[in-house]
């Protein structure tokens, strides 16, 4: 359990009857007073009058740093490419996997405290359409330009959760990233006036810049502690921002688990040993050393996060305020540079952490309720007081975090919609996205792949049966080749064994062209690698899928599923076909 807090609120009690009454002053005209009879009489009724008025103003007045009408502080801690690792997932899981080797204390913390949910999707694996799609509460597909990645543009029209609750009386803030690459940048949380950097973003780099300082001297620990009080420096002076009672809604999203991170720094910054890890990694990526380090230091990356996270909170402890600020943990998509990951619709791609706190909500629950974080956009807004706009598609949890109930709390739950568009710009010839939708159940994930002719990770540029890139550049330039894939280490060595009929598979699996359908049945292949999209004995389930798909698709105006679907394939989301001479 969190332990119980001391509360703050007597002191600016004390403070203000001081400031109020002048106890000093009372004290002194009563002793003068008792020497002077004739106007002890007068004295004494006006003080007594001005300590009654006292408790009675005390009584609408706030306390410092405690809202009014006790609306709870929202701290959203939202990690940039943070896929579903971390290690109170180990306690539920069904079969070993990297989260038995990540250590995640503080966010065990608020799982064990709070709600731990089983089941949580982003809608479009890629940061952009990720974030327009909780920041608007919608599906990444309503967002116009910014439904894709590289030339995304924000319409203001569009009602975000962040700027709702500061018009509602929130003191909002975000550290780091919010809504970009895109324009303007972080537009959703106010294009940047409510950023608070003054101690820098080097956090960001965690894993190189730690990495420097300890290659010129420095102790391990006292290179990381640099950065960790950069992200106190960054917190503090959202907070001396703040004005009087206001609640507030703080966005802590760093950058350092999104690549590139230096390698070996799992290892040598976290003690993770890399080889724990084999026979824990999924499926579909290669089980030798090298994929094995590269994931291990992702998964240091996750754990500087998690340190830096507990420090706000410890912060928000010794302020007296962490009793009333709901606590949100979650990540943006999978992992990026490892096949099947980002810009992916398995589950690897798509599925993220999340763990939610509110104090004095029953808590120490597990839950199976589908959830999709546009859902979020409606909860902040309900925790807040504030009135969900009708164009909001994402349903709030706030019946789930009330409940005392675990497991499947609302049957209806049971299902959410994924997709992706376009990611990075030129990765394919003409801006051409990769159209995807998928419906995922408990017991199926069916995808549709509107364009199967099209390359999923980019095409193949600079690469052919003979002929491959420099290790560095695969290492190190993202656009070299497959250019929706992270450059990485993974990423080297699979396309490097592409010819050893050893490796092939994976290579494959990663790269290739992909069929119109596929359906993977989760009970027998958790890790999604067998396609029954054309097996006659799921015929009967693919067709009920697709209905359901299409139906919600249709339902929700998606423009790929309307007219002749070509919305995003056509000028500003693609290039502008050239103009005749």
């Amino acid at each position: 359990m969190l332990p119980k807090l001391i509360s703050a609120k007597v002191n600016p009690i004390v403070i203000a009857l001081k400031e109020f009454l002048n106890l000093d002053l009372f004290f002194g005209q009563f002793a003068f007073a008792s020497l002077r009879i004739r106007e002890f009489s007068f004295c004494l009724i006006f003080d007594m009058n001005r300590i009654l008025f006292f408790f009675c103003a005390v009584l609408l007045i706030p306390l410092k740093g405690i809202s009014s009408n006790n609306t709870p502080n929202i701290l959203f801690a939202f990690a940039d490419d943070w896929g579903k690792y971390a290690s109170a997932y180990a306690k539920v899981e069904k079969r070993s996997s990297a989260n038995s080797v990540v250590k995640t204390p503080v966010f065990d913390r608020i799982a064990d405290n709070g709600v731990l949910f089983k089941h949580a999707f982003v809608t479009a694996p890629s940061c952009t359409p990720c974030r327009s799609s909780l920041l608007s509460g919608q599906y990444f597909f309503r967002t116009g330009l910014g439904a894709i990645l590289q030339g995304a543009k924000w319409d203001p029209a569009i009602p975000s959760f962040p700027l709702m609750l500061r018009d509602a009386g929130y003191h909002i803030g975000e550290t780091y990233k919010v809504w970009t690459p895109g324009t303007p940048r972080d537009a959703p949380y106010g294009a940047g006036e409510f950023g608070y950097e003054k101690s820098g973003n080097r956090f960001n780099g965690f894993s190189q810049v730690t990495t420097k300082r300890v290659a010129e001297g420095m102790s391990v620990e006292a290179a990381k502690q640099l950065l960790y009080d950069e992200v106190m420096g960054n917190f503090n002076s959202f907070l001396e921002a703040r004005e009087g009672d206001k609640p507030f809604c703080y966005w802590f999203g760093p950058t350092l688990v999104h690549r590139k991170w230096t390698k070996g720094s799992g290892k040598d910054l976290w003690g993770i040993e890399p080889d724990d890890l084999k026979g824990r990694l999924p499926k579909f990526l290669p089980d030798v050393h090298e994929v094995r380090q590269d994931f291990a230091d992702y998964l240091g990356e996750v754990q500087a996060f998690d340190t830096a996270l507990g420090l706000i909170l410890k912060r928000l402890e010794a302020m007296g305020e962490l009793d009333n600020t709901v606590v949100v943990i979650s990540g943006d998509h999978g992992a990026p540079g490892f096949p099947g990951g980002k810009c992916n619709l398995y589950d690897f791609g798509v599925q993220v952490p999340l763990a939610i706190w509110w104090p004095g909500k029953p808590g120490g629950r597990v839950v199976d309720d589908f959830v999709n974080l546009m859902d979020l956009a409606p909860t902040f807004l309900e925790i807040g007081g504030v009135k969900r706009p009708k164009v909001m598609t994402g349903r709030s949890l706030v019946p789930i975090l009330k409940s005392k109930k675990e497991g499947l709390i609302n049957k209806k739950r049971n299902w959410v919609i994924t997709g992706r568009e376009r990611h990075v710009a030129k990765a394919r010839e003409g801006m051409l996205p990769y159209p995807q939708r998928a419906l995922r159940t408990e017991e199926f994930l069916y995808i549709i792949n509107f364009a199967p002719d099209r390359w999923p990770m980019g095409n193949p540029y600079n690469l052919t049966k003979d002929s491959t890139p420099e290790h560095r550049q695969l290492e190190h330039n993202t656009f070299i080749t497959y250019g929706d894939l992270d450059a990485s280490p993974t990423k080297a060595w699979v396309i490097e064994h592409r010819n050893d009929e050893k490796w092939k598979w994976f290579y494959d699996y990663a790269f290739a062209k992909r069929p119109r359908e596929e359906l993977y049945v989760l009970a027998d292949d958790p890790d999604q690698i067998k396609n029954v999209a054309y097996d006659e004995k799921y015929a009967a389930a693919k067709r009920k899928l697709n209905r359901q798909l299409m139906s919600r698709l249709k339902k929700a105006r998606d423009p790929r599923v309307l007219g002749d679907g070509s919305t995003f394939d056509k000028p500003p989301y693609v290039a502008a076909p050239p103009k005749r001479r």
